[in-house]
This record gives C-alpha cells, structure tokens and sequence, in this order.
C-alpha cells in the first residue's frame, strides 16, 4: 500500500495535527486540470491540494486533500458514530497515551470515548481530530526491555 487519502477542510490544521502525532510532512502540492479530473471521476475544473504525510522509519503514508472546486460534499450526519460503514480510523502506536492526547487536545482533538485499559496489553482511545477525521491510539503495555 502506497498511501490513504482523507479530504480536509483546512489542510494547514490537519498538517499540524499529524505532525503532532509524529507523521512528517513528505511535500505539498497542488493537483488540478483535466487529466487529474478523469481519474478521480470530477469535472475538468478540479482543483486540490494535497500534503503527503510520511510515518518516520516506515513505508505508510496519509495523502491530506482540500478540495478548491468543486466545493467538499459534507457526510451526513456530519460527526459519524465509529460504527458507520466504511474507513473511519487510523490508529498509530504511541509510547504515552496520556501525553499523546493531551498534545492533540490542543490542535483540537476531542475524545471519543475514554482512554481504557484492554486486558494487560494496551491502553487505547480514538480521537476525533480536524475535518471529523477519528485517529486512533495504542500505547503497548508491558514491553519487554
């Protein structure tokens, strides 16, 4: 796998939010004109523009989007429950939970639910971050050193 795409609103936000998480920022560009249109199915006006977000040390990447024309189709409802069908979640390996949302709490991000305790394993929350976007986080409990 090369990449997912998620479609934003405010690509400087998103940018800061997964920067936060420890992604980091590959390029920018913008997209536009008739062959860009054909691909993804819109009119030859189309006009967007991407940041590509790299996971340091590994092959995984998210392509951020914001649509200039046409204007984004907002999904109904707009704050979807986490049992909507489709993707609805990236989950990234943190080494402090805590920390982690706390740092995100101030690009906006809201729990979810609560950070919970799966057996002895994890601690896991999800997150709603910008444009809706669910994040979730796992912290590995008891590593061996």
């Amino acid at each position: 796998m090369d990449n997912v795409s998620i479609i934003v609103e405010d690509l400087d936000a998103t940018v800061a939010f997964f920067t936060e998480l420890g992604m980091e920022l590959e390029g920018r560009a913008m997209i536009e004109g008739a062959s860009a249109a054909r691909v993804v199915g819109l009119d030859d006006d189309m006009r967007s523009e991407i940041a590509m977000m790299r996971v340091p040390g590994g092959h995984g990447r998210l392509e951020l989007t914001r649509f200039h024309a046409p204007a984004v189709v907002r999904p109904e409802p707009e704050r979807r429950p986490v049992n909507t069908l489709g993707a609805h979640r990236v989950m990234f390996a943190v080494t402090d939970i805590h920390d982690t949302v706390a740092r995100l709490r101030t690009h906006g991000a809201e729990l979810v639910g609560e950070v919970v305790r799966y057996e002895d394993t994890y601690l896991l929350c999800y997150l709603r971050g910008p444009s809706g976007i669910i994040v979730a986080l796992a912290e590995q409990l008891n590593r061996a050193v």
